[in-house]
């Protein structure tokens, strides 16, 4: 065994141990409670991971620093309120809530952030000022209320009958689809489809590709559209489990970053995994030691920077 394979082994007895010594503890003290936030850790999973695909494509894979996602999110998921409120259709709302987001993204993104590529100290101070516009104008339209949308018809209630657990959210459960249906989509996306090539041989060599005759900078507008419209999908399932309230966009927006960073910068399949570690981490500590869910989530992001700089999945660049 080589000096580096000992190493990782080391790492991953050091991290899964006292996992694992945990899960069999609480397995036996209440497995009920256990199965049910394994289950609610891993739906929330899913929601930061559709919100935080279309942030790694931005971020991760276009580098370009869009901190006004968290509030493509907020959009999203009030347009998507008010289209269920008037029209009842929840598909229609997630299409809704999906254009609105990424009319806005694309705006954004021709308008603004197109003339500043490669300066990232300016497109983080814009966009951190586009945040607080677009939430100050969200909250003067729709106030400080809590606004909370009702799941589609055929997912209300729970499903009876789990083994161990009894019954549990038709709708949630229905997250974890959602979650891997996008994940396999947008991964073939980039990894299947000419498309796609073009998006990765942009990043890595701009000038070439506009040379063989491809526009850029439409290309990377379909893509910042799309990351855009991937954060308003976020949005309106948001509005089902979390509600929608001033301050969420915030709260999205760190969690996509966490996401991004420990997962690894452009990787799809690491935003998933930086998802899944966030989701359960957060579910988790909130179970089973709420004064330290939020101390938790931080010393996840450490250690993964203190071993991994560049994330689980991340590549150099």
């Amino acid at each position: 065994m080589t000096r580096r394979s000992r190493s990782l082994l080391a790492v991953w007895l050091l991290v899964g141990g006292p996992i694992a010594i945990f899960s069999v503890w609480a397995l036996v003290q209440n497995p009920r409670l256990y199965v049910v936030t394994l289950l609610n850790g891993l739906t929330l999973a899913s929601l930061y991971f559709i919100v935080a695909s279309g942030f790694t494509l931005v971020f991760g894979l276009m580098r370009n620093v869009n901190l006004a996602h968290g509030s493509l999110y907020l959009l999203g998921g009030y347009v998507g309120y008010v289209v269920a409120a008037r029209t009842g259709w929840w598909p229609v709302a997630l299409a809704a809530g999906f254009l609105s987001a990424a009319v806005a993204g694309l705006a954004i993104q021709w308008l603004i952030l197109r003339h500043m590529q490669g300066q990232e100290l300016r497109q983080t101070m814009v966009t951190i000022g586009l945040s607080i516009v677009v939430a100050d104008i969200l909250l003067w339209i729709f106030t400080g209320q809590v606004h909370q949308m009702e799941a589609p018809g055929f997912l209300q209630g729970p499903i009876r009958d789990i083994p161990l657990i009894r019954a549990y959210s038709a709708y949630r459960l229905s997250l974890l689809f959602m979650g891997i249906g996008i994940g396999v989509l947008l991964w073939l996306l980039l990894n299947r489809t000419r498309i796609g090539t073009m998006i990765r041989a942009g990043v890595d060599d701009r000038g070439m590709l506009s040379a063989a005759g491809v526009n850029v900078n439409l290309l990377f507008a379909f893509t910042f559209a799309l990351g855009a419209g991937l954060a308003g999908i976020g949005g309106v399932i948001g509005a089902v489990e979390l509600s929608m309230v001033p301050g969420e966009d915030t709260r999205l927006l760190l969690a996509s970053l966490i996401v991004v960073i420990v997962g690894g910068m452009g990787s799809v399949v690491g935003a998933a995994l930086g998802a899944v570690i966030l989701g359960l981490a957060e579910t988790f500590g909130l179970a089973y030691a709420p004064t330290y869910s939020v101390v938790i989530t931080f010393l996840i992001l450490v250690g993964v920077l203190a071993f991994r700089p560049r994330g689980i999945l991340g590549k150099a660049a």
